[in-house]
């Protein structure tokens, strides 16, 4: 064991200052710091004098804060001055954009009516439907796939592409896309009970601390307007349609889309989460709806031809059919049908070749119809009457053909009415050739004629893709078309053409240009009638008059060739056609072209009556069987719709034929 240090004696030494006093005497002096004791046993030796420890001060700690802070204030004050003061009006824009939407508001488009204001095209309320794509971000909808949830809930309802959808709604750059245009009110209702069924469930959910994802969030609607044709099929060619866009596509509606589509108006307002903010101010420029279009068409009339020319085309398996209804002194189309039509509701079920109308752009070699007018040159001219006698062989050589009529036969003794009435190719021929001294004359006096009754030039409806058919100049006429041109063949023509021609005999000789527009009636009600159409003498009302009771042999005598298109109690003026047809494909003949035309009463002509058939494949081809029953058909109908009084007196029944040596 070690030995015990002995206890160590208290040395007394000076008192220790009081109240702070230090033992040098100085105020405030620190007391010597008292030094550890060594460890029993340790070998260290004392330090000497011990280092005093002097804290640092905080006053450059403090101006390095304060100019940190003083800084970071000055940026703030810059981006503050930046924005409300500098950029202010940029800024307020981009709020301005992000929070208003802007959309147009369709106008109205205007009614398409018949002459009795009944509607054959007329428009209905309809939705377009939109999104705000950024409201299908995740951030915006909560959910990571949102685009591809609401395209595959809103494919179905839209009838639309799942993908075409999802690229639309994955645009955030965007604020506004159109998923459909022109839906119905059913469909918006759909989407819309959907839109409610999964704002309740998201709310449901957040309210259980989920994200509350809603994905049909950004789906919205803008009203407008659908058009739809009540008649279904009636009168499609004349109508056309309206693509997409709501613009005419086709027809009237694109002919007068001006006058029918009105003004668009704007429509601004506040928009937050997808719905509108009815507090937050906005406005609104009224759109001005479109006038209403009246037209000279009879719906009934319209439907009589249509069904008519629908039947016969399908029973002779045709290419296809048109009919004209005009009236013979104002020149207004009745009905313009065609078959087969298109029902413009729903144009997926058209072909585009049907999406026409091929009563104004089908041109055609018209074939024996065109012989009234070869016949009114020859009467206008003097050079034969009625009852000139013209010797009709079998066959005629003329140039560089052999021309013939379309049944073999002996010799016929005809009159010049009887060259109409039995539609004798070769007796036209003979006849035209009195027309000048020389072929060249003749040629050039029966172009002038053509001319007149307007072939070769549009009618003047100014119709959409309408054709003014082929009319060469005599000079350029070949060696077989100074003989076939009088008879209908060389020359092409279109079925409004055709008709005008019948109606300007029906006329007394005046033709006056077809219309199919009565007049129009603006937003303010006020009815405007249309231009009156242009007027321009053919042939001397003597002429006329003539012709008229020659073609009333056609169809009046046993020996003509539309016999059935007679119509009881009415006196029937009528010619019979059928041509060889130019295939429009091939450009080779192929097949006929049959037809019939003619007007009613004759001894008071009302109303005109022109039917076409191309290509018939079953049954008869010629123009007065197949064609002279929808010339009944309709014609009967047209004059009991008009209540015209049947004809107070009998045919004067011109001869036909006569005796050689007479």
């Amino acid at each position: 064991m070690p030995p015990k240090e002995p206890p160590r004696r208290r040395v007394p030494g000076p008192a220790r200052p009081r109240n702070g006093a230090s033992g040098s005497g100085r105020p405030g002096a620190r007391p010597p710091a008292r030094r550890p004791r060594p460890a029993a046993g340790s070998t260290t030796r004392r330090s000497t004098a011990p280092r005093s420890l002097r804290l640092g001060s905080p006053r450059p700690r403090l101006r390095l804060v304060s100019l940190g802070l003083t800084l970071v204030m000055l940026a703030f004050v810059a981006r503050l001055l930046q924005v409300q003061a500098v950029d202010a009006s940029a800024y307020a824009a981009k709020a301005e954009k992000n929070r208003y939407q802007e959309y147009t508001v369709a106008a109205e488009r205007g009614e398409i009516t018949d002459r009795n204001g009944v509607a054959l095209a007329t428009s209905v309320d309809a939705h377009n439907i939109t999104a705000d794509p950024k409201l299908f971000t995740p951030e915006e909808s909560k959910a990571p796939d949102a685009p591809q949830q609401a395209a595959a809930l809103l494919a179905p309802i839209l009838g639309k592409d799942v993908d075409e959808l999802v690229k639309k709604l994955s645009a955030p750059e965007s604020r506004y896309t159109v998923l459909a245009y022109r839906q119905t009110p059913q469909v918006w209702k759909q989407i819309k009970d959907l839109k409610s069924v999964f704002a309740e469930k998201a709310y449901e959910d957040k309210l259980k601390g989920g994200p509350g994802a809603n994905v049909l969030a950004g789906v919205l609607q803008v009203p407008t307007t659908k058009r739809v044709y009540p008649n279904g099929d009636l009168a499609a060619g004349i109508l056309g349609f309206v693509s997409a866009d709501g613009k005419g596509g086709g027809g009237l509606e694109s002919q007068l889309n001006k006058e029918l589509a009105g003004e668009d108006g704007k429509i601004r307002y506040a928009q937050a989460g997808g719905r509108r903010v009815p507090t937050a101010g906005g406005s609104e420029i009224p759109a001005v709806p479109g006038s209403d279009i009246e037209l000279t068409i009879d719906r009934d009339i319209q439907w009589a031809a249509q069904k008519a020319i629908s039947d016969q085309v399908a029973e002779s398996k045709a290419d296809r059919g048109y009919v004209i209804v005009q009236n013979t002194k104002t020149g207004e189309l009745l009905a313009m049908a065609n078959a087969p039509g298109y029902d413009p509701n729903d144009l997926s079920q058209a072909t585009s070749a049907q999406l026409g109308n091929a009563a104004l752009q089908d041109v055609y070699e018209p074939g024996s119809t065109s012989k009234v007018m070869s016949i009114a040159a020859v009467l206008e001219e003097g050079a034969a009457t009625p009852g000139t006698h013209v010797t009709v062989p079998n066959r005629l050589h003329r140039g560089d053909r052999l021309f013939k009529d379309d049944v073999d036969h002996p010799t016929w003794y005809l009159t010049l009415n009887g060259v109409l009435a039995k539609s004798s190719n070769i007796g036209t021929i003979l006849a035209t050739g009195q027309l000048g001294k020389t072929q060249a004359e003749s040629n050039q006096v029966l172009y002038d004629y053509l001319r007149k009754f307007g072939l070769g030039k549009k009618t003047g409806l100014g119709y959409p893709g309408e054709s003014p058919g082929l009319l060469a100049h005599p000079k350029d006429w070949s060696t077989s078309q100074q003989y076939t041109i009088p008879f209908g063949q060389g020359l092409s023509i279109n079925a409004v053409q055709a008709a005008s021609v019948y109606s300007t005999v029906a006329n007394g000789g005046v033709r006056v240009a077809p219309t199919l527009v009565r007049g129009t009636k603006g937003s303010d009600g006020r009815f405007t009638p249309a231009e009156a159409p242009e007027e321009n003498r053919v042939v001397s009302e003597k002429t006329a008059k003539t012709l008229a009771t020659m073609l009333e042999s056609v169809v009046d005598d046993r020996e003509g060739t539309g016999t059935k298109a007679a119509i009881p109690g009415y006196r029937v003026a009528g010619k019979t056609g059928t041509a060889n047809r130019v295939d429009p494909e091939r450009g080779v003949y192929k097949g006929y072209t049959a037809s019939f035309a003619g007007f009613a009463p004759a001894d008071n002509p009302q109303v005109t009556v022109y039917c076409a058939i191309q290509n018939p494949t079953k049954g008869s081809y010629f123009g007065g069987q197949i064609c002279g029953p929808i010339y009944k058909k309709v014609m009967e109908f047209a004059l009991k719709t008009l209540q015209t009084p049947p004809s107070g007196s009998e045919p004067p029944r011109l001869p036909v034929s006569f005796k050689p040596g007479e």
